[in-house]
């Protein structure tokens, strides 16, 4: 059974409290997820005072403040950081971040990470990727936002100055994404064009998308989830509350199962099954021995434990053996 990898994203959903934050853990391990995820960053290296929120940034916020503004109330400090990985390595979940900026790069980079999380937004960031790329660390990028031309150049950037070890998430960047926006067959594209492992990115509401991602072919599904979709901020609304995110969970275990290794055998739940639905070859009614077996004196019922169906020309036309009573089994 292949294991489909699951990151819970808490992304800054924590509003920028660290209890919060810790609660979120809390709900990722319950829920069953592989990682809980964050985004490290110093606002005012992400964007200018001048950058505008996106729309459903703008929908779910002050629509008042610059993005900085809104950041600034979002972000967590460094410290707040190696207490969040601490607090995951107790409770018994892997931490990731995604670094927005080369000094979280960096500073992240001494949190020794199972694999760097790439956002659809930094794809076309040459120095941010080369930096990535160099710590020599596995890496997963998302492909919001972004053409198949971009995406193979960002993975020849990462493969110049790093490892081949790259996962491609297909992912759509709108807070919720439309179903019709979704097309999870371009995870397929990417997988044929690149010859990469991928995943998803989910930004839909519910969690039948992801779960469809996986019976398509994911490695890995990422989803963001909330403890509350009411609170202030930009994308509690477009996430999973942690009983969703169990369901989730869960039913991407169940699809891991079900999936199977390919090979069309009897399994064996169902074996004891063939005897009981499949049918023999029996008598129709009462046969005399020396008989000429028949369209007329043999037909087939259940149960499947004597002669098959399958031989039924072999018989047909011979001499029977012996005496049969209706209903009872032809035996060669």
């Amino acid at each position: 059974m292949n294991h489909v990898c699951v990151i819970a994203e808490a992304g800054v959903n924590h509003n920028g409290n660290i209890e919060i934050a810790r609660k979120m853990i809390d709900a990722a391990k319950e829920a069953g997820a592989d990682y809980v995820k964050f985004q490290t960053f110093i606002p005012e290296k992400l964007v200018s005072k001048y950058a505008e929120k996106a729309e459903y940034q703008k929908k779910n916020t002050d629509s008042g403040e610059s993005q900085l503004q809104m950041l600034k109330k979002l972000a967590l400090t460094y410290m707040d950081f190696i207490d969040l990985k601490k607090y995951c390595e107790q409770v018994g979940i892997g931490f990731i971040s995604t670094p927005f900026d080369l000094e979280s790069i960096e500073f992240l980079n001494t949190f020794n990470m199972a694999f760097w999380k790439i956002p659809s937004g930094e794809i076309t960031n040459l120095p941010y990727l080369e930096a990535i790329a160099k710590t020599g660390r596995k890496i997963i990028m998302s492909t919001g936002m972004s053409d198949m031309q971009e995406i193979n150049e960002a993975v020849a950037v990462l493969e110049k100055f790093g490892p081949r070890d790259i996962v491609l998430l297909h992912c759509n960047t709108q807070y919720p994404t439309p179903y019709e926006d979704v097309n999870l067959n371009a995870m397929i594209t990417i997988r044929n064009a690149t010859g990469k492992m991928v995943g998803y990115s989910d930004h839909t509401q519910g969690i039948e998308i992801p779960v469809a991602a996986v019976a398509m072919g994911a490695q890995v599904i990422e989803k963001h989830f909330t403890l509350d979709k009411c609170m202030e901020g930009p994308d509690h609304k477009a996430s999973l509350n942690p009983i969703e995110l169990k369901e989730m969970v869960s039913a991407i275990r169940h699809i891991e199962m079900a999936l199977g290794n390919g090979e069309k055998t009897i399994t064996f739940s169902e074996s004891a099954n063939r005897d009981v639905a499949r049918k023999s070859i029996v008598a129709k009614h009462d046969i005399k021995q020396g008989e000429i077996l028949s369209w007329d004196n043999m037909t087939v019922k259940r149960p499947g434990n004597g002669i098959s169906p399958m031989k039924w020309y072999e018989l047909l036309g011979t001499k029977s053996n012996k005496m049969y009573k209706e209903d009872e089994q032809i035996t060669l």
